[in-house]
């Protein structure tokens, strides 16, 4: 089969790489892809959020057996609608069922109705009622756009002042564009052990009847190291989360997982993809933070290289409705990626800085924001690289891509130096 997977991420490097192994793949192709998919696809330039472009080229090119859709962006405006409508196969879920994180006002309204749980929230389109209910309530608290803003559009606010220029920064100042133009402001959840709490992303397999987690990982959102600074798409991940067990995967399964597809499926949204959990375990047990209708990115970066199963086997028996009959097995031991950044990300930075990369030893190079200039590697993003590596535990995996993040260097280079030492005990 020849498939052709949509985005130029660190998600979509990473998808390649685990369909590359698939003894069923002929060859892979990436729209639009970046210097790294290159390497193992034909990179494909077609804006693939203009849907009629989309499906033009894939009307003309019918030697594609399978589309893969994995941004957010063009799932929420219909790109795989748009694909089946042409008679093409897809993994990803259509228009109406990637609502689920195109609008963070209807997850929210959705697991309120479902009774999934959740913190306790209010939405707002109105600033001054927002603002009124915000010094209501006081801080810490939470203040998410309602629409897609690139991971960035949470503000988890400490103090009443930080949550006045927050509002004022979304619903006014639009610096989530559009995004902001209905708030959801919700309770700050606390952990059970730690602060500011316990996150876990859980990426499941779902073909709308059937719903297998995925092993589990742990995101670091913040720019700096100790989680400090702004919100950022990710500056990297570990796998698996240290304190994930079996009773807690057993009880989300129960009261979050299955209810999810469940209450998708009651609202005429059956949803066939991969759906990441994001959660929260508080002292009233586990809690969504929020739905991604995606493979999360860099999740995805530190889950992909456990898995044993052949992933194009998995992407079609969700496409099929089939997923019940594939067996999905897992490796032992752990995963970390360590993202290298472009100085001044998540706000401003520059491109077209040249990398130069040493020797990468017991590691992975992930491509995400990079490109080929003059035949240099040059950084074209603020996400620029993610440092994949692997041990029997944590700590092996961290020291493999540390020591291969001291191989590569650009001007400006930022990443985090505690990435894969969150809830570690003691």
């Amino acid at each position: 089969m020849n498939v052709l997977v949509i985005g130029n991420g660190g998600r979509e490097h990473a998808i390649l790489l685990a369909l590359k192994k698939s003894k069923r793949v002929e060859k892979l192709y990436c729209m639009k892809g970046n210097a790294g998919t290159a390497e193992i696809a034909e990179n494909i330039n077609v804006d693939y959020m203009n849907v009629e472009a989309v499906k033009a080229f894939a009307l003309e090119h019918p030697e594609i057996d399978y589309y893969v859709v994995t941004p957010d962006d063009p799932l929420a405006v219909g790109l795989v609608d748009g694909l089946e409508s042409i008679g093409k196969r897809c993994f990803g879920p259509n228009k109406a069922a990637a609502q689920i994180e195109a609008s963070k006002a209807f997850a929210k309204q959705l697991m309120k109705k479902y009774k999934i749980p959740t913190a306790e929230c209010e939405i707002f389109e109105d600033y001054g009622a927002a603002l009124e209910y915000v010094r209501s309530k006081g801080a810490p608290i939470v203040l998410k756009a309602d629409g897609l803003a690139l991971g960035k559009g949470v503000l988890v606010c400490e103090t009443l002042e930080q949550a006045e220029e927050g509002l004022k920064e979304i619903m006014l100042d639009k610096a989530f564009g559009s995004a902001g133009n209905k708030i959801v402001i919700e309770e700050c959840l606390r952990g059970l052990k730690y602060t500011p709490g316990e996150e876990v992303s859980v990426l499941a397999f779902t073909d709308g009847k059937t719903i297998v987690p995925m092993i589990t990982s742990c995101d670091h959102k913040r720019a700096y190291d100790g989680d400090k600074g702004l919100n950022t798409g990710g500056m990297g991940t570990f796998s698996p989360c240290p304190f994930w067990t079996e009773k807690l995967e057993k009880e989300v399964l129960k009261k979050i997982m299955i209810p999810t597809v469940k209450a998708m499926n009651a609202e005429g949204r059956k949803f066939k993809g991969c759906l990441y959990f994001g959660l929260m375990r508080t002292d009233k047990g586990m809690k969504v933070i929020e739905y991604n209708s995606r493979f999360g990115d860099p999740e995805t970066q530190v889950v992909l290289p456990m898995l044993k199963t052949d992933l194009l086997d998995i992407f079609e028996a969700v496409t099929e409705e089939r997923l019940s009959d594939v067996k999905i097995e897992w490796e032992d031991g752990a995963c970390v990626c360590v993202v290298l950044a472009s100085g001044g990300y998540p706000v401003s930075y520059a491109k077209g800085k040249e990398i130069s990369v040493g020797d990468i030893k017991d590691a992975t190079l992930v491509h995400a924001g990079t490109a080929v200039n003059d035949g240099k590697l040059v950084t074209n993003g603020g996400r620029v690289l993610g440092v994949v590596a692997r041990g029997k535990d944590v700590e092996e995996a961290r020291k493999k891509a540390y020591s291969a993040v001291e191989q590569v260097s650009w001007d400006g280079m930022h990443y985090r130096k505690d990435i894969g030492i969150k809830y570690r005990e003691g």
